[in-house]
């Protein structure tokens, strides 16, 4: 008589304990902590925050990127979540659109209330939207999501530059500029040396030394740190009930589309990773976590979460396939959300150090776009058109900020972040290249898109 053998479990589910995968835990945690900060920092500098108030906004980001991160790896039921080892995070590419909403107010707090209905709204549009996008992937080939990542990318690199400046001058100071080209030199040297899983840590270990070097040299403030409590509790919409200002909202559901079509993409290289079939329920469930995270984000004082990229690509270095490594690491977060010293001391981090990392940074989102880009046919199509103009568009509100100044302020508010402005034309001139009366075309090169 046979005996009746236990179903496998699929490398994805396995249960490890945490006192096996705890170090690819903090691993992945690490290497997202450098980006989970940087984006409260700026939109709360942008609002007008005191330091108190961005220290409470950067725990707040750690705090909903763990519960992002258990929403999705955990999952909710069969309704929402891929149930995949992938880390969430405060996304870079609505930081322009939402700093822009945030300085448009002179009072910090509806800036800060204007911000938070907008990501809000655009979670709620996001969970909306799940169940069809899948048919709007035809709209977002590679020439379509290489194009936003670039933009992205190019758009964020003067981010780092005004962080060597500190944001209050326009010229740099020598020891700012010295200090942040070390942080950079460190950091090339670590992603030289270090090995396996620890090359991936080049950059928060550049932030460690680099700050440490400052300090030696003076250039650090350690007393929010020592003034900063040990525990503290997100209040759900500390900055007063939200505004849902409507081309806020517009603006922040536009860039929806786009973090739509990022989180696509590292949910799809995710599951090819960890050996899990890819359909569309698995990518509805995750569009629907990142929708509830999102809007969850702007009760709890944060920002849209999406995947980040730089956990994606340890998912493969690490080779450890079990979503519950992402469990972990999601706890650690969410513990770490509580601890306003931690947040403190991410906030004491110098700008140059900041500014030095930017590059490298920054830089490896642009490299995301050309690597999609070079999949691209370009050799008789009019792809190139579509790259060209669309990065060119997404230059005018980085070169001459002002310059949209005498339009109305809803144009002002969608079309003075350059990755809205490039994703917008990526979108409408592949339509008019490759969709509008040449569908034919369009399907064959999609189809030696995606062989």
């Amino acid at each position: 008589m046979s005996q009746s053998k236990s179903p496998k479990i699929a490398p994805v589910d396995e249960r490890l304990p945490i006192s096996k995968s705890w170090v690819f835990s903090l691993q992945h945690v690490l290497a997202m902590c450098a980006g989970a900060v940087a984006v409260p920092m700026m939109v709360g500098s942008a609002a007008g925050l005191d330091h108190g108030s961005i220290v409470f906004l950067i725990s707040a980001c750690v705090f909903m990127a763990g519960i992002g991160t258990l929403i999705q790896a955990v999952g909710i039921g069969n309704i929402a979540g891929a149930k995949i080892p992938v880390i969430e995070g405060t996304s870079f590419a609505a930081v322009a659109a939402m700093t822009s909403i945030a300085s448009s107010q002179a009072d910090p707090s509806i800036a800060m209330r204007t911000v938070f209905g907008a990501v809000i709204a655009s979670g709620i549009f996001c969970m909306l939207l799940a169940p069809i996008f899948e048919k709007l992937i035809k709209f977002f080939p590679k020439v379509v999501t290489g194009t936003v990542v670039l933009v992205i990318g190019v758009s964020l690199l003067p981010v780092g530059i005004k962080w060597i400046t500190d944001s209050k001058v326009q010229a740099v100071e020598p020891s700012n500029l010295a200090l942040a080209l070390a942080v950079l030199g460190i950091t090339i040297i670590l992603f030289k040396y270090l090995k396996g899983i620890w090359n991936s840590a080049a950059i928060l270990l550049s932030v460690v030394i680099g700050t440490i070097i400052a300090a030696i040299f003076g250039m650090v403030d350690f007393t929010p740190v020592l003034e900063a409590s040990w525990i503290s509790i997100n209040v759900p919409l500390k900055f007063g009930m939200p505004i849902f200002e409507p081309s806020a909202v517009l603006s922040l559901c536009l860039i929806m589309l786009v973090l739509m079509t990022e989180s696509l993409g590292n949910m799809i290289a995710i599951h090819e990773m960890v050996d899990k079939e890819v359909d569309g329920k698995n990518i509805k469930r995750a569009l629907l976590g990142d929708g509830l995270s999102t809007s969850l984000s702007g009760i709890f004082n944060s920002f849209p979460i999406t995947p980040f990229a730089q956990n994606t690509g340890l998912v493969g270095l690490m080779g450890m396939k079990s979503r519950y490594v992402a469990v972990y690491a999601g706890m650690m977060l969410l513990a770490l959300g509580f601890v306003p010293k931690f947040a403190a001391l991410v906030g004491a981090i110098p700008k140059p150090v900041l500014g030095g990392i930017g590059f490298a940074m920054f830089g490896m989102v642009s490299v995301g776009g050309i690597r999609t880009l070079s999949k691209v046919k370009f050799d008789g199509t009019k792809n190139g058109v579509i790259v060209a103009v669309s990065l060119g568009l997404a230059m005018i509100p980085l070169a001459n900020p002002d310059f949209y100044h005498n339009f109305p302020s809803w144009v002002q508010t969608i079309f003075h972040s350059g990755i809205t402005t490039g994703s917008l034309a990526a979108v409408l001139l592949n339509i008019f290249f490759n969709e509008a009366g040449n569908k034919e075309k369009s399907k064959n090169e999609n189809e030696e898109e995606l062989a």
